[in-house]
């Protein structure tokens, strides 16, 4: 996924994520307590399928990985995650994200994303929060927490209001769940962490980090 233009109309920026999240179908959501991490635990993710990462901003390394990756894993989509505020979508956008996640909306964020290049998927948990940023051209958006906000059961309701409307729901999604998730036609792609143990991470075990992968991606074929 490539940003060229600083005028990216919103159309566009709908289409970029249409198109990330097809590639995706899982967005793993990931926060680094090491920066030693950010490479092998990449490599991993990627060598079980998984080339679309969101880098929560959640720890001092955020910032930090999503420049390491662009730098060193081009060929790999990185995105940051935890944005709260236009402050951290700035430092976002400098640190080289190529597409943004919130865990909720403010209309001070979702205007200062109309203007950035770059796409937003914004975070709502009901049918208030889509209308905020329906208002203003929006037409994706994560559902979070997905589970405590009603999951698949509140995605096939809002899809009647919300015809045009499309779902990365993240947050108590699993592989008990996920093809639940991904039979709904107005769900994208899923956002999820449990491929992620910490404690894999934390020992080096990358090898069953890409095991984990692979067979999450696995119950989607």
């Amino acid at each position: 996924m490539t940003i060229t233009s600083p005028t990216v109309s919103m159309a566009d920026k709908i289409a970029l994520i249409d198109s990330l999240c097809a590639k995706a179908r899982i967005l793993p959501v990931i926060t680094i307590a090491r920066e030693q991490d950010v490479l092998p635990l990449a490599d991993a993710l990627a060598a079980g399928g998984l080339t679309a990462l969101e880098v929560t901003l959640r720890s001092q390394f955020g910032l930090k990985a999503i420049q390491i990756l662009r730098e060193q894993r081009p060929e790999l989509v990185t995105g940051a995650g935890t944005v709260l505020d236009r402050t951290m979508l700035a430092a976002a956008e400098a640190a080289g994200s190529q597409f943004i996640v919130t865990p909720g909306i403010t209309r001070d964020l979702l205007e200062a994303s109309v203007d950035s290049p770059i796409p937003l998927l914004p975070g709502i948990s009901n049918a208030s929060g889509i209308m905020e940023g329906y208002g203003l051209g929006y037409r994706r958006f994560k559902l979070f927490p997905a589970e405590v906000s009603g999951g698949v059961a509140a995605i096939k309701a809002l899809g009647g209001p919300f015809g045009e409307v499309k779902f990365c729901p993240t947050g108590g999604v699993s592989p008990a769940n996920i093809k639940s998730y991904m039979a709904l036609k107005n769900v994208m792609c899923v956002g999820g962490s449990w491929m992620l143990d910490p404690e894999w991470i934390k020992n080096g075990d990358w090898a069953r980090i890409q095991e984990c992968t692979a067979e999450a991606l696995a119950l989607l074929d």
